[in-house]
């Protein structure tokens, strides 16, 4: 049956109205305000369980008395190789982040590959074998996958999807409704690498310091700090899509609470910040591979600060803010002027294909 009705936006909440958007755009999946009107308002409703309700990097499930994490992910990069890496790392890294920023000890992946006709092979085997050195690294085995092949002019040569299992700890419950005002948020260390990394090739930009992406596996860095803090840590999130900002917009309004940070704390690199200037980009939306934010009760902040610092993931470690019970929902940065300015979360993306 063929029918000619159109959709019903009038319950959506977006601040441009999505009845302006028939057809998906680019910002629909840049990790912003229309990615999220559409899991709210037509993702959830369609396939809603408790699971899926939680919204977290990875899936919380119970399965023979084994609590167990489930994420998936997919990547479209371009290009498909740049400074720190690949897609074939990100693949890998990306999914065991996830993973791990949920309290889970990453064990599985599996792996799906969407070719476009006319792929080189030489590529895909530096593909392949930067995903099998990545999952080496990161202490995970890939175990299954499938592979698909588009016709010339249908891809764009090289697509992965990744999903992964992991074992959640005994005793640790984080998530993104977890934060409490108090609480001490820290991140692992510079931001933007990623972003202007893949944005620098583009682009064709050179520095002096050549910016590289922070592309890494963060599941051992991650568990030293939860064999340290426990239950003192509450939230965890890896930076990816939209950067610092959604990260800190999305824990604010899942836990609904307020988030302060200290704009001259927030960790960035000179030539990121200059790479950002130059384009007109701020580095608070750049996305990251190897970062991860923490927020933990305030008693702990020290010795977490003090395990990052000591691992080579996190030396660059950094106390950015805090949690409040003030301006709910909202994120607010203290310039280096005194003031305040909120931050919301971006509409779309500014940096598309990033990951």
């Amino acid at each position: 049956m063929t029918t000619n009705a159109k959709p019903d936006f009038s319950s959506w909440s977006c601040p441009l109205p999505l009845a302006d958007y028939p057809a998906i755009v680019m910002g629909h999946g840049g990790g912003g305000k229309l990615g999220n009107e559409l899991v709210e308002h037509l993702f959830l409703p369609a396939f809603r369980n408790p699971a899926l309700e939680n919204l977290g990097d990875a899936a919380v499930l119970e399965a023979s008395g084994a609590r167990l994490a489930l994420s998936t992910d997919s990547f479209v990069v371009q290009p498909l190789f740049f400074p720190g890496g690949s897609i074939g790392e990100l693949a890998v890294n990306g999914t065991v982040n996830d993973l791990a920023v949920s309290g889970a000890e990453p064990k599985y992946l599996s792996a799906g590959f969407i070719l476009e006709e006319g792929f080189p092979l030489a590529q895909l085997a530096a593909i392949v074998d930067a995903m099998a050195k990545a999952a080496a690294e990161a202490g995970v085995q890939i175990v299954t996958g499938d592979t698909k092949v588009v016709e010339r002019g249908h891809g764009d040569g090289c697509y992965i999807t990744t999903a992964g299992v992991g074992v959640l700890r005994a005793g640790i419950q984080v998530g993104p409704h977890r934060a409490r005002p108090g609480d001490a948020i820290i991140v692992s260390g510079t931001i933007g690498d990623h972003g202007m990394a893949v944005m620098s090739v583009r682009e064709g930009l050179e520095f002096e310091s050549p910016i590289r992406s922070d592309c890494a596996a963060l599941n051992g860095m991650i568990a030293q700090v939860l064999d340290a803090a426990g239950a003192a840590v509450h939230a965890m999130r890896d930076p990816t899509r939209g950067g610092l900002a959604s990260t800190l917009n999305e824990i604010a309004a899942s836990s609904d609470v307020g988030i302060v940070i200290d704009e001259a704390s927030v960790p960035v690199r000179f030539e990121v910040q200059s790479a950002c200037e130059l384009l007109g980009l701020d580095p608070v939306y750049v996305a990251n591979e190897g970062k991860a934010v923490f927020f933990v009760a305030p008693e702990a902040a020290d010795q977490v600060l003090s395990v990052l610092r000591a691992h080579p993931l996190g030396k660059d470690a950094a106390r950015i803010g805090h949690v409040t019970a003030e301006h709910k929902r909202m994120l607010v940065a203290r310039t280096a002027m005194g003031a305040n300015r909120v931050i919301p979360t971006m509409i779309g993306e500014q940096l598309p294909r990033i990951c």
